[in-house]
């Protein structure tokens, strides 16, 4: 499901009244399926619930193998990036939100997916509201399941897509070639209309002359 954070902020100057639109924060789930030996997105995004509020935020990630029953701390960013394992230095890579502290994307980018990297990974958003007076800490926390394959797989829904696609090509292109065959008929008879009307109007003028060139003849 998705979840999108529309918000305005007003600003007030000494002519008029604006108002500021910020962008839209959409949550969407992660893909859950990696190849060997090519890189992979870990999306995570937490949408900020009060958008007009200031807020800093850090993000940590988890993971948790198929044969372990326990989370491992695996990277972690503030502000700077920090791989904390030893299975994944060197293969991290931040890919969320950048030049701000107030992170709404903290998604991370993985090279060189290995079948090892099977498993569930968990992303922990650490997000501090500050008010005017006060500041209120809050946390949201997500749980990724990614399965690691040789090549991708395409799912039902893309195959079930892509066969209504070729269908309605199918379908336009007849519907296409009866409204040609139609519109030549049409044409073709419209044609031979003017033809026949055209060698009437000759045959009625060609008797009127000849009835004129009699009726001269008799005069004389």
């Amino acid at each position: 499901m998705t979840f999108i954070d529309l918000y305005w902020q007003p600003r007030i100057s000494s002519s008029t009244d604006t108002s500021l639109c910020h962008g839209a924060c959409v949550e969407v789930d992660s893909d859950t399926e990696a190849v060997a030996n090519e890189g992979f997105k870990l999306g995570c995004i937490s949408c900020k619930m009060r958008g007009e509020v200031p807020a800093k935020a850090s993000v940590d990630w988890y993971f948790k193998a198929l044969d372990e029953s326990n989370f491992s701390h695996i990277y972690t960013y503030d502000n700077e990036s920090n791989t904390t394992d030893p299975r994944f230095i060197g293969r991290l890579r931040w890919n969320g939100s950048k030049q701000t502290r107030d992170l709404q994307d903290g998604s991370i980018y993985i090279l060189n997916v290995t079948y090892n990297d099977t498993g569930t990974y968990q992303c922990i958003f650490n997000r501090i509201l500050m008010y005017p007076n006060y500041q209120f800490q809050t946390n949201a926390r997500k749980n990724i399941t990614i399965n690691v394959v040789p090549r991708l797989t395409r799912g039902m829904a893309s195959i079930l897509s892509e066969v209504m696609m070729y269908v309605s090509i199918i379908g336009l292109q007849f519907w296409l070639v009866v409204e040609m065959i139609y519109c030549y008929r049409k044409i073709s008879a419209a044609g031979e209309e003017a033809l026949r009307e055209s060698a009437a109007e000759y045959l009625a003028i060609a008797s009127e002359s000849k009835d004129n060139c009699s009726g001269e003849q008799v005069a004389e």
